[in-house]
């Protein structure tokens, strides 16, 4: 029992600490982005190239993409290829399912009652009818997903993105994206079950979304980087525009809104 108890108070005092030092080392970025363009064109530009830190992205860019193709890719190729087309989709839409409440936070703190209310309906059908969310008969009924973030969120109150920043393991992000990781991974509402069981099966949940994520990925990347150039700067743009856009639904409180965003940034969207 003690050992149970370090280590769920270690885990707390981690969280703490990480959004704490996340905080305290990307909060002034955000501030730094207020002598943006107004004009909204300009503003986009300006956002998709701001990168004071571009030799240290750059640096951990390269650290990302040795480790993605070394690991993550080839084991997310493997099940791509080997695992079951319905055990792969089981798979997703329970992963989907679990989103929910995270979804749902977000859509009320963003105001959007509307897709809120989409989001309970669709867990509740999910969970029941769907089998505890193996099965999305939600979208069937008329209840599509949309996801929602709390990096989202900070952009529909208006909080602007900041610098680029590539994280560690994670990828591509900006300074508000990274705040809002942070909140993710210190608000998991596992974490506020408590115990080991809670504790592995959030470990479990994240390399089941790893993988799944990147499966679905692999295409549109491979095609990302076979047309580019320079990839590091070909995926801050398309991180750019899909993060923008994502934003812009939160505003319209709708998937369907209009903008120019390039096709690139589908490669980044989330399945």
């Amino acid at each position: 029992m003690p050992h149970r108890k370090h280590l769920i108070s270690s885990q707390k005092r981690l969280r703490y600490r990480f959004l704490t030092l996340l905080a305290i080392a990307l909060l002034p970025g955000l501030g730094a982005c207020a002598q943006a363009p107004a004009d909204p064109a300009a503003h986009a530009a300006f956002e998709e190239r701001n990168d004071p830190i571009e030799p240290a992205n750059r640096e951990v860019f390269a650290f990302d993409q040795f480790l993605d193709k070394h690991t993550m890719k080839p084991l997310a190729r493997a099940y791509r290829d080997y695992v079951p087309e319905f055990v792969q989709n089981r798979l997703h839409d329970f992963l989907a399912n679990l989103q929910a409440p995270v979804i749902e936070i977000n859509d009320q703190l963003q105001g959007n009652v509307t897709r809120g209310w989409v989001t309970f309906e669709r867990f509740a059908v999910n969970t029941t009818v769907g089998g505890l969310g193996l099965f999305d008969v939600a979208s069937d009924w008329n209840l599509p997903f949309h996801d929602a973030d709390y990096g989202q969120t900070l952009g529909v109150w208006g909080v602007a993105a900041g610098p680029y920043v590539v994280l560690p393991f994670l990828g591509p992000s900006n300074a508000r994206d990274a705040v809002g990781t942070g909140l993710g991974f210190f608000l998991d509402p596992l974490g506020f079950v408590g115990g080991t069981n809670a504790l592995y099966a959030g470990y479990a949940r994240g390399a089941a979304n790893a993988v799944d994520d990147r499966a679905d990925q692999i295409d549109p990347l491979d095609a990302l980087e076979a047309d580019a150039i320079d990839f590091y700067a070909k995926m801050r743009s398309a991180y750019g525009q899909h993060r923008a856009l994502v934003v812009a639904q939160g505003v319209a409180g709708k998937d369907d809104v209009d903008t120019a965003s390039s096709s690139d940034a589908t490669a980044l969207a989330d399945p």
